[in-house]
């Protein structure tokens, strides 16, 4: 399948999602900067942001204002490089060694519902260009 995808592209993803993996790190310390409380909420926010462009992308492919590979350098490249369900997962076993299971209950349902939700509104954003 890689054969079938000509090699600028996938150069492109690479450093699409090089630079959405900086702008993560860039977001993630600025929240963590303000915000010292048990909930993650600067993963979590980062989550969302990817999930509401993501369906945005998903729009704007599906009603063919993108093309296949600006579709795929963004939502594979960027957005793959700037969410980080991985560090979601691991925050939610801290909080549970922490014996913050409240916590970790509260912050996996919103982890796993409110990007959902955010990829439905993106949609209608991408949508409203047809």
């Amino acid at each position: 399948m890689l054969s079938t995808i000509p090699a600028w592209i996938v150069v492109c993803v690479f450093l699409s999602g090089g630079l959405g993996a900086v702008v993560r790190f860039v977001l993630n310390t600025s929240i963590q900067r303000w915000w010292n409380r048990i909930f993650p909420l600067s993963t979590f926010l980062i989550n969302c942001i990817a999930a509401f462009f993501a369906g945005i992308a998903a729009a704007a492919y599906f009603y063919e204002t993108v093309s296949y590979s600006t579709y795929l350098l963004f939502v594979t490249g960027f957005c793959g490089g700037f969410s980080t369900f991985s560090t979601a997962i691991n925050e939610m076993v801290g909080l549970l060694r922490g014996r913050h299971v409240l916590a970790a209950v509260a912050y996996f349902l919103v982890t796993m519902f409110i990007p959902i939700l955010c990829v439905m509104l993106g949609w209608v954003v991408g949508s409203l260009n047809r």
